[in-house]
């Protein structure tokens, strides 16, 4: 029955979100550059309703609202950059840096399960939550098919999960969901809370660097997919990472070099942004979901600035799909962003451009640079305040905080 439930729902928000190309009229923010088109203005934000009128009964104070402004309170300037950082785990010395930084999360890759027992990994976690005042985020890629970061380990796990492709063919949505709920498990036995999936990146062509990773199906199949796992992890506890947003597409890998992503505006309406939409509106009752921004140029937005750089792609992501939860870019250590970043401000620009988390492995360089900036008027506190209330609050909805 559940499984129908979703796919009735996500239906309707297909329906309701027939393709079609944003407005060019107000609602776009003053960041928009010339000759780009603006996006279409979303939905309130929340706290944005008028205060109750004398005839109105006051509302009770909101819990979620109470613990992360106390939190946030609490904290000094460095606590709350350290808590937008999403760093990629050291290899030593990962708890004294986690509790010298307050970062936010680990994510964890291949190297921190090689080899281990399952004792170790829940000891090693333990230790980096240990070392925190404000507990952890702690994240993996674990997608299934090519990028399996636990279950490549066979102590973990005695094969590796499935890919998306493998499993609709398969078993279609049951497998799926069954595979995802498993997968949950494992992963919550270990201690992570987070998981960075689903891909929610459109491709029918085995040519395309990113089509390993997709449902390879079209944007009604991917768009139920997406929306069935997102629902599925939330109910589960586990947090899920929409990526990449806009959508991939048939770009090439940008681990290695520049994407310049040319396809109109109008197309991304009609199929990228339909999963994304379908997968927002999935995690939006529990908040347990958020949304990776990609380094691909989106020409059609922003000529001039990688995706996760560009503050006209977040307005899109925000204001267009009415996106309320936090964003995270992709690894800011990559090379797409290289020659945008010379100067070693990839973490200030990722800020500036309405990041709420950054993932990067080179965080205790960035870190400085933040302050930095924050000292000398280039970045407005307010902006942290922002990011690391939301990173706040997505850990509060996943029980991370009293």
């Amino acid at each position: 029955m559940k499984k129908y439930l979703i796919l009735l729902m996500t239906a309707l928000i297909l329906a309701g979100c027939a393709p079609h190309a944003p407005s060019t009229s107000s609602g776009a923010s003053s960041s928009t550059a010339p000759n780009q088109p603006a996006v279409p203005a979303g939905p309130a934000l929340p706290g944005s309703a008028l205060p109750a009128g004398p005839d109105q009964p006051e509302q009770e104070p909101d819990p979620r609202q109470a613990a992360v402004e106390d939190i946030l309170a609490s904290m000094t300037i460095e606590e709350k950059v350290g808590q937008i950082f999403f760093a990629r785990c050291p290899e030593t010395h990962a708890a004294a840096l986690a509790a010298e930084y307050h970062l936010g999360g680990y994510l964890l890759f291949g190297r921190d399960f090689k080899d281990k027992t399952r004792e170790q990994v829940v000891s090693d976690i333990q230790s980096y939550q240990g070392a925190s005042a404000v507990p952890m985020l702690i994240g993996v890629d674990e997608e299934g098919g090519t990028v399996v970061r636990v279950s490549s380990n066979p102590a973990l796990r005695e094969a590796r999960f499935q890919s998306p492709q493998q499993l609709y063919a398969q078993g279609g949505l049951e497998a799926i969901l069954a595979d995802a709920g498993e997968k949950d498990s494992l992963l919550r036995a270990l201690g992570i809370n987070v998981n960075f999936a689903p891909v929610a990146d459109l491709s029918t062509d085995p040519a395309d660097f990113i089509y390993d990773r997709t449902l390879g199906r079209d944007a009604q199949e991917t768009s139920q997919y997406v929306a069935a796992v997102v629902e599925q992890m939330s109910a589960d506890g586990m947090g899920s990472v929409l990526k990449h947003f806009p959508g991939y597409g048939s770009n090439v890998d940008t681990h290695t070099g520049i994407a310049l992503d040319q396809r109109p505006l109008e197309l991304f309406w009609e199929q990228d942004l339909l999963p994304f939409q379908a997968g927002i509106a999935a995690g939006a009752e529990t908040g347990r979901a958020a949304v990776l921004v990609s380094h691909n140029i989106m020409a059609a937005l922003d000529p001039d600035l990688p995706a996760s750089l560009s503050p006209t792609v977040h307005d899109l992501l925000r204001q267009g799909l009415g996106f309320e939860g936090v964003i995270l870019t992709d690894d800011l250590a990559m090379d797409a962003i290289g020659q945008y970043t010379a100067d070693g401000s990839a973490a200030v620009l990722a800020v500036q451009a309405g990041n709420d988390m950054l993932v990067t492995t080179d965080f205790t360089q960035q870190i400085p640079q933040v302050l930095a900036a924050l000292e000398d008027g280039t970045l407005d506190p307010a902006l942290i305040d922002r990011a690391a209330a939301r990173v706040l609050g997505w850990k509060y909805d996943l029980g991370l905080l009293s």
